[in-house]
């Protein structure tokens, strides 16, 4: 076994053997190409969630674009499997459809999250690479509404790439800002998101100027000020948090941007510094909290001279449910439903088609899930009463293809502040309880 890293840049290999043997066997007994339909949704929600976020449909997306079998994979399967399973991965492009809820949209148990259509064999060999970037961006992004809402209009800045994986901090920085946090530490999800970047310094920069004579914080500050301007934002607990705010006035005067707290009891914490920073004359100086939070820890600080919030190993593990649970179904077969029956992992046959019903207020009353309406696009559903009803998916693929207007990531952004806002009050709360709406299943439109 070789000790080499492999360069990996498509994204064909990031799936599981068994969809290729299944494929293999698929082949061998004509069963390749059978019209299927696939549903991605999760049955239940993570303990304590009244609601779940949907992110990541823009990086499936982007993944389906670029999942073909080089050579390079190709051979990496050589010996693996049979030379009729290659030649078909060689060729492989998707030709089928997709239709999803749209990136920011808000889901419940059951929920039709995303639909792939197709051949059998073309259709399952996504599901790995679809399930992994959902259940993680969901539950990233699921997280980090709920600390948006604890939060009450202050802004958090994501800093949590030191605690996952390189690339999983890039995709939690992207759903952290689908879920309306402000910005992140990590300049690749800059990059190649454009999600707003900020960062100032750590206890090591203070700790670099120190001295056999003394702690060198004031130098510290004075050449973070002189690097970055007074607009900067230092940090005051290396040492004695009392003399480090007096020294970052001293440093920077009373038109210092912020100070940042990374330790201790930070309410009480910050008003201490809320009441330093005022008589030094600071009164514009903003407080910035950090070092392992929560949306509890954040809710229970809400009352306290706090003007941002820095989040990180909390987030990017999805503050105790670091996946959303999702499962890649197939539902139908030549227009045949079909369900799995097992104890605890039914399934409903057939595709589905979801709407969403609110009060004129706009507030949600339930989603109901209709077997056999068709699909995206294809016209609204009547006869479900007379509250207000949407259609929840959107048309995302049509013949293998991408379709033009899927929506950006501001838009995702967008939709889920508003779609918050549509919830019943106590789906905000973080306390235990039912799903915030209810989901109802009808085999066909009612009358």
């Amino acid at each position: 076994m070789s000790n080499r890293v492999a360069n990996v840049t498509g994204t064909a290999l990031l799936t599981d053997h068994y969809e290729l043997t299944m494929i293999s066997a698929a082949i061998k007994a004509e069963r390749a190409d059978r019209a299927c339909v696939f549903e991605v949704f999760a049955r239940r929600l993570p303990d304590g969630r009244r609601y779940g976020v949907v992110a990541g449909t823009g990086r499936v997306l982007e993944a389906l674009e670029e999942f073909r079998f080089s050579d390079d994979e190709i051979a990496a399967l050589r010996g693996v499997l049979d030379q009729p399973t290659l030649d078909w991965l060689a060729g492989y492009r998707f030709s089928g459809d997709i239709d999803g809820y749209r990136e920011g949209e808000l889901y419940f148990p059951g929920s039709p999250i995303m639909t792939v259509r197709g051949g059998f064999a073309e259709c399952v060999v996504l599901e790995t690479v679809i399930l992994s970037i959902l259940n993680h961006d969901s539950a990233i992004a699921s997280a980090a509404s709920r600390m948006v809402s604890a939060a009450a209009g202050r802004p958090i800045i994501e800093m949590g790439s030191r605690r996952t994986h390189e690339r999983a901090a890039v995709a939690s920085a992207r759903a952290a800002y689908v879920a309306g946090l402000t910005a992140t530490s990590n300049l690749e999800a800059a990059r190649t998101y454009g999600v707003p970047s900020a960062g100032t310094a750590a206890h090591a920069f203070t700790l670099s100027f120190a001295t056999a004579d003394g702690s060198g914080e004031k130098a510290a500050f004075a050449a973070q000020v002189d690097a970055l301007g007074t607009g900067t934002t230092l940090l005051v607990d290396t040492y004695d948090i009392t003399q480090g705010v007096a020294n970052a006035i001293g440093a920077a005067g009373p038109e210092l941007g912020a100070v940042r707290i990374d330790s201790g009891d930070l309410g009480v914490l910050a008003r201490q510094v809320r009441a330093q920073l005022d008589d030094l004359g600071a009164t514009n100086t903003q407080i910035v909290v950090s070092g392992d939070l929560d949306e509890y820890a954040i809710a229970s600080l809400r009352a306290e001279p706090v003007d941002t919030y820095g989040v990180g190993t909390s987030l990017v593990t999805g503050s105790g449910a670091p996946t959303a649970g999702m499962v890649y179904k197939l539902v139908e077969v030549d227009g045949i439903p079909v369900a799995k029956r097992s104890s605890h992992k039914e399934s409903h046959g057939g595709a589905k088609r979801a709407l969403r019903a609110a009060r004129d207020t706009g507030t949600i009353v339930e989603e109901i899930i209709v077997t056999g309406a068709g699909m995206a696009g294809d016209g609204p559903v009547s006869g479900l009463g007379s509250l207000g009803v949407r259609d929840l998916q959107i048309p995302l693929v049509r013949g293998g293809r991408v379709v033009d207007d899927v929506p950006t990531l501001p838009d995702a952004r967008e939709h889920l502040a508003r779609g918050l806002v549509s919830l019943p009050w106590e789906g905000l709360g973080l306390s235990h309880g039912d799903p915030a709406v209810g989901t109802r299943h009808v085999s066909r439109p009612e009358k």
